[in-house]
């Protein structure tokens, strides 16, 4: 991941030194099983961990020098161990182990990890979002359907059903972090066939991992399934961030980006303040789609394994991960700070709109005055018609035409805006997590 877009908690993670230390400590862990096992000397166990190797940027060019010969990383990196530890004991470095129970075992503890911080931000951007739904439960704004005017809605509802989104973001992220936080330490294609069950158990048990049954490898619809629920949220981000930017085009007007002091929209017209961080969410979510179609195709090896999706997993894991805390904290930063112009969607909503968002209320209190609905229907419509094609108030057409008679207490009624948002906290009491 190029530097703009990645956090430094997520990418230390994924950083080789990060990388190497990981899979050391599952080696020292499965020695240390051996030993319990009678396998291992319990001398050469404390000398394994006494003599544990400084995984710094050293070890990584050593092992990165080592495989050059080797062309193959696992047996470099364990190259360079035994021989910091030095023999006899560096010997039992690796013993029944193959490339994949040390590399794949690594690998999810840093994305059961990484996952951890991925649904703390997701939390803190549900709560960003639930604190504007309550801020903004009151405050109407015209929903549009199609683009178009349809009938009056809040900021809040907005908000909230954005939070609840995010919400069942996190219920995917809880399961995809269950299903990825898992071991497999049982050899060649997973028969136990050089080691026995006990060290896979042993090293799980103390990574916070499970072991699981395995070929080679762990089954590759796990990652995938990470992948899904980081696009997921890609997804809700992208929805929130497409809201913005279509609210704050200039014919608009009711939301707008914060804009810090020294800031500059753009480098020819300085009155431009562009929903640039909005515009960034949208595009960054359609490179972690990309993603996830990479993690899918992953899943289909060869009989036990190949190691077609290795080259692929070394790019789109530790980019997804990284690019969903990047934007989860963008999108968040977005929902604290976007600015509210509530006098402008109001005056959208009545004036902009010339009253045709009560045309439903018209259409059914005709109905209720006996009026056929086909006939109230038609009536409706051709006035709504001729408010648009003359620039007149919908009310005011409606109150001129021969067809429609009813009283002034309906007429009231069917143009009352607080009659139409009467439920409008209702969406709220969804957010069962708010204090």
């Amino acid at each position: 991941m190029i530097p703009r877009y990645a956090p430094k908690d997520v990418a230390a993670l994924f950083s080789d030194e990060r990388r190497f230390d990981t899979m050391l400590e599952v080696e020292l862990l499965a020695a240390e099983a051996l030993g319990q096992l009678g396998v291992v000397p319990p001398g050469d166990v404390v000398a394994l961990r006494q003599r544990r190797p400084v995984v710094d940027e050293a070890f990584v060019e050593a092992v990165n020098q080592r495989e050059e010969i080797t062309n193959h990383d696992t047996a470099a990196f364990v190259d360079v161990v035994q021989e910091r530890i030095g023999m006899p004991e560096g010997a039992w470095v690796h013993y029944g182990l193959t490339s994949s129970d040390v590399v794949d075992t690594a690998l999810c503890v840093t994305m059961a990890a990484a996952m951890d911080i991925v649904m703390t931000e997701a939390t803190a951007l549900r709560d960003a979002l639930t604190r504007r739904a309550l801020e903004g439960a009151d405050l109407p704004i015209v929903g549009r359907t199609h683009g178009v005017h349809a009938e009056p809605t809040t900021y809040g509802a907005k908000f909230a059903l954005l939070a609840l989104q995010v919400q069942r973001d996190l219920e995917r992220c809880t399961r995809a972090r269950a299903g990825i936080a898992v071991g497999k330490l049982s050899g060649a294609v997973g028969t136990f066939s050089n080691i026995d069950p006990f060290v896979e158990s042993y090293v799980c048990e103390r990574l916070g991992l499970t072991g699981v049954p395995a070929t080679q490898v762990i089954a590759r619809d796990r990652h995938a399934e990470v992948l899904y629920a980081c696009t997921a949220i890609g997804t809700t981000i992208e929805q929130f961030a497409l809201e913005v930017r279509l609210l704050a085009r200039s014919e608009v007007g009711e939301v707008e980006e914060p804009f810090a002091p020294g800031q500059k929209g753009s480098s020819a017209m300085p009155h431009k303040r562009n929903p640039v961080v909005a515009e960034r969410l949208s595009g960054l979510a359609r490179v972690l789609r990309g993603y996830l179609q990479a993690g899918l195709e992953d899943v289909a090896l060869w009989h036990e394994r190949d190691i077609s999706h290795s080259s692929v997993e070394r790019v789109i894991v530790p980019d997804a991960l990284q690019l969903t805390v990047y934007m989860l904290r963008k999108a968040t930063w977005l929902a604290d700070g976007l600015v509210l112009h509530p006098e402008r969607a109001l005056r959208n909503l009545t004036e902009g709109s010339l009253g045709l968002v009560f045309s439903q209320s018209v259409l059914l209190a005709l109905v209720e005055s006996g009026v056929a609905r086909d006939d109230a229907y038609r009536v409706v419509q051709a006035a709504a018609r001729t408010s648009v094609e003359q620039g007149r108030n919908f009310r005011e057409v409606i109150e001129s035409e021969d067809e429609v008679t009813l009283s002034d207490e309906a007429l009231a009624r069917a143009f009352d805006l607080d009659r139409l948002l009467v439920h409008r906290r209702r969406v709220l009491e969804a957010l069962t997590w708010r204090a």
